[in-house]
């Protein structure tokens, strides 16, 4: 490549649909890129803090939502691939340009200037009762001035300077977390020689294993802590010495050694009380909910109690069916955590004679991926397109174009990528995420399609058979395209109320609705057939699928607010913890009551609990089960009328998918509903109870 040509960076975008041009940036393009891109930014911030005239809602709030929109593009796309295609290199640069970012975010937000400004337009439409305003309007204009509030904008200087000292480590810390994370996980590897250290497992696991032993220079079978690997050996091996194995080394993923994030998460647990104390809050758990749908930890204790003490005993009774189906099998001994998944699958081919890898010749990931096009297309009247025209990331990422067909426009409204197989710069489980988030140009008024990302961990295919998913994988992809659906049908003016920037306990509502339709007979009958004869799933194999729904669906549950009481427990600590504080320890006391199986010496969720110490869901992981009353309750509807339903499939996508973030997400609920959702359907739909009980 040539040195002299210009920084991909810095110019604009001539690809198709302006997507990244993946081809051309180089990992020495980020710095001097960013750096010039801070610069700009600053004099764009510094234009609108200095205007002579009298600030407004278009000088001030609108001219702040796009005044850093070049910087944010170039951010996005290097901590996307930070998680998809990342190296050392990119991991090493993650940490030099963090604390760059951070201080200037920092010095916009703590600018007094700026404020006055954002503070006067806001106070001056608060008198009017915003009055003139839009509903997006008003809402980007609350968000933007609670924002500067939030950021410390009304501290002292001896308390911004405090403030920005809190927030450039914590910013270095969840960086390094994430990388320590990673760096564990791909330094496990169960590489194995004799055949009958496979016994149990089916030909495509070993198949797998096979060829990931080839891609390592190794002979025989390697398995690592990946989903698609470690998953299937606890279900299906024999081998009870090399489940605990495999078992105990990934519920210890940087639990000391090398890449320990022990003293990390202690110490953002204790930089996040200080940030929540210096903006008033006694916790960091108040400071992070009342910006959430929920809006107080009460209220999220009072769903994650009523959910444990609806659900335990249930999960109690389902762990003494477990214990004694393993015992009458000739298990001898104390049921363990490396042996529930293994009777567990056991016990559901007996009982509903229903075994996930049954599933497996009729989800080919190829009809999976044609199946959740064919969803869009009945829903919301969507088409895909794939375009290999279009730059990507890494060889096995693909490209669509997505056509609303109802908008008769030749153009496509928004741009697909699908990310399917693991790798080992790639961060483990699946995710959704956006390049870009639809908005209207200030400038032409033009509207701006958004690009959106699903990237997923599932088994690649082998010399011998294709990508053959399994229901409950099948039922991740679903979950990751309804994420997506949201970004690709988010419509609005402004960037940072579009697509998933909602709510954080309102975003996973998109997701888990549409999972619901996998185990649809009505839906499968449409698209699952065996990869190899063609023919259409067997009604009884559907049956299995509907009555094997609820197995083990309280259990299930009572391991979410394990996580979900953790969570809050890292995040509701009044005084800062002891710098040697005993992390499994901790943990042991914050999930004590929801044990319903004996515990593992030596193992530790939270140092490998990337949601809350390295993503996004600090004080939040909670949402997945407020999500769940959500879509159960909103799903019951689509049950009412029909799963193809134009009608509510438009209103949901009206009321829900296209506003984003422009309105409160309860205001937007009871607009699609009718009415506040209850606990009650979520009850119901596990079959714990009668569902008479409100949240």
């Amino acid at each position: 490549m040539n040195d002299t040509a210009p920084n991909p960076l810095l110019s604009e975008w001539t690809t198709p649909y302006g997507v990244p041009p993946f081809d051309r940036i180089r990992i020495e393009d980020y710095r001097p890129a960013v750096e010039r891109l801070i610069a700009e930014s600053r004099e764009a911030i510094d234009r609108i803090a200095t205007r002579s005239e009298e600030p407004t809602f278009a000088n001030t709030i609108e001219a702040l939502e796009f005044a850093q929109q070049p910087l944010e593009r170039a951010m996005t796309l290097f901590y996307n691939l930070n998680s998809a295609e990342t190296d050392d290199a990119m991991q090493a640069l993650a940490l030099e340009l963090s604390p760059m970012l951070t201080d200037f975010s920092n010095d916009v937000m703590l600018d007094p200037r700026l404020f006055d400004r954002v503070k006067r337009v806001y106070e001056a439409a608060a008198d009017d009762e915003f009055e003139g305003l839009s509903a997006e309007q008003r809402m980007l204009l609350e968000e933007s001035y609670h924002s500067f509030v939030r950021s410390g904008a009304n501290l002292d200087a001896e308390r911004q300077a405090e403030y920005r000292a809190v927030t450039n480590e914590l910013a270095r810390l969840t960086l390094r977390f994430e990388q320590n994370l990673l760096a564990a996980t791909n330094a496990f590897r169960l590489h194995l020689t004799e055949p009958d250290e496979l016994a149990g497992l089916p030909e495509a696991v070993r198949d797998a294993a096979a060829a990931e032993a080839k891609a390592a220079g190794l002979s025989g079978w390697l398995f690592t802590l990946h989903a698609p690997s470690y998953i299937p050996f606890l279900t299906y091996s024999e081998r009870r010495n090399l489940r605990e194995k495999l078992y105990r080394a990934y519920n210890s993923r940087a639990y000391g050694g090398e890449q320990d994030n022990s003293r990390i998460i202690v110490r953002i647990a204790d930089l996040r009380l200080r940030l929540a104390r210096l903006l008033g809050y006694e916790t960091y758990a108040d400071y992070a909910l009342e910006n959430r749908m929920a809006g107080n930890a009460k209220r999220v204790n009072g769903l994650l109690d009523e959910l444990l003490e609806r659900a335990k005993p249930h999960a109690e009774r389902e762990v003494a069916t477990i214990r004694t189906y393993a015992a009458s099998r000739g298990f001898d001994g104390t049921l363990m955590p490396w042996d529930w998944a293994y009777y567990t699958e056991k016990y559901k081919a007996a009982t509903y004679d229903f075994d996930d890898e049954a599933t497996r010749p009729y989800f080919r990931l190829e009809r999976v991926q044609e199946a959740m096009f064919l969803l869009a297309g009945r829903l919301y009247g969507l088409s895909f397109k794939e375009n290999k025209e279009i730059p990507i990331y890494h060889p096995d990422v693909r490209a669509f174009e997505v056509y609303d067909g109802s908008g008769g426009d030749d153009r496509p409204m928004a741009i697909l990528y699908i990310d399917y197989f693991p790798r080992p710069g790639k961060q483990g489980g699946a995710w959704m995420t956006s390049y870009r988030q639809a908005y209207r140009d200030p400038e032409t008024g033009e509207a701006v399609i958004p690009i959106v990302s699903l990237v997923c961990n599932f088994t690649k295919p082998t010399e011998k058979r294709p990508s053959l998913l399994s229901f409950s994988e099948a039922t991740t992809i679903f979950h990751e395209f309804g994420h997506g659906l949201h970004g690709i049908l988010g419509r609005g003016s402004y960037p940072s109320l579009t697509g998933t920037n909602v709510r954080r306990d309102f975003v996973e509502l998109p997701s888990q609705i549409l999972e619901n339709w996998v185990a649809e007979r009505e839906f499968l009958d449409l698209w699952a057939a065996h990869y190899e004869t063609g023919e259409k799933m067997p009604p009884e194999l559907i049956d299995r699928i509907e009555a094997a729904r609820r197995y083990l669906a309280a259990y299930a549950c009572v391991r979410q607010v394990q996580f979900g009481l953790c969570d809050m427990a890292w995040h509701s600590i009044a005084e800062p913890l002891d710098e040697g504080c005993d992390v499994a320890a901790f943990e042991r006391r914050a999930t004590e009551r929801t044990q319903v199986m004996p515990r593992v010496e030596g193992s530790c969720f939270s140092t490998s609990f990337g949601h809350i110490f390295g993503g996004g869901y600090a004080a939040g992981y909670y949402s997945y089960k407020w999500a769940e009353v959500l879509e159960a309750d909103a799903f019951a509807r689509f049950r009412e009328r029909g799963i193809f339903d134009p009608a509510t499939a438009q209103a949901f996508r009206s009321c829900i998918l296209t506003p984003g973030g422009s309105e409160h997400p309860m205001t937007l609920y009871v607009r699609f509903a009718g009415h506040e959702p209850t606990v009650g359907p979520l009850l119901e739909k596990m079959g714990i109870g009668d569902g008479a009980k409100g949240r």
